[in-house]
């Protein structure tokens, strides 16, 4: 997968992305939900994650509460350890990894915790929600590090037009 590839496409697309997407926003048809599944599933029967990682790489996930004491609880430690080894508060109060890559990511780009990974990850990139119009700027943001969302932008302009 070459990723300088999709990120310089991204970089280019930003403004015809992002003004679909706004037009999304200002008049979303009537079935935007079942299309978004549709070009999501589409998507990811292209896309192996596996191949990628790059997010788990580039960018760490938000860790609410929910997902440390599950987490800390999986690998039998006690919460305040886990958030003491694994975590740091950024400049908005979130908990985040303190390092990337992800700690958890191993050298074949699985998951050493996927069963109970931070629900972040688990909704990442968001290319599957009800509503997509209303994190327009969190998908532009993907486009540039996921190459799933990146074609999932591309791909619901061509649906969306036919």
């Amino acid at each position: 997968m070459n990723l300088d590839f999709y990120k310089k496409q991204a970089i280019q697309k930003q403004k015809e992305h992002k003004k679909f997407l706004d037009g999304l926003k200002k008049k979303p048809p009537k079935n935007l939900d079942y299309i978004v599944q549709e070009t999501h599933d589409e998507v990811f029967e292209e896309i192996d994650c596996l191949q990628c990682a790059n997010c788990c790489k580039t960018t760490g996930p938000l860790y609410i509460e929910k997902d440390i004491e599950r987490i800390s609880k999986h690998l039998r430690m006690k919460s305040a350890d886990f958030e003491a080894k694994f975590l740091r508060v950024d400049e908005d109060n979130d908990k985040v990894l303190q390092n990337l890559p992800c700690f958890f990511l191993n050298s074949d780009n699985t998951c050493s915790i996927y069963e109970v990974r931070p629900k972040a990850c688990r909704e990442y990139p968001h290319t599957d929600r009800k509503k997509i119009y209303q994190i327009n700027n969190l998908m532009l943001k993907n486009t540039v590090i996921c190459p799933a969302a990146f074609e999932f932008v591309e791909k619901m302009m061509k649906n969306i037009t036919k």
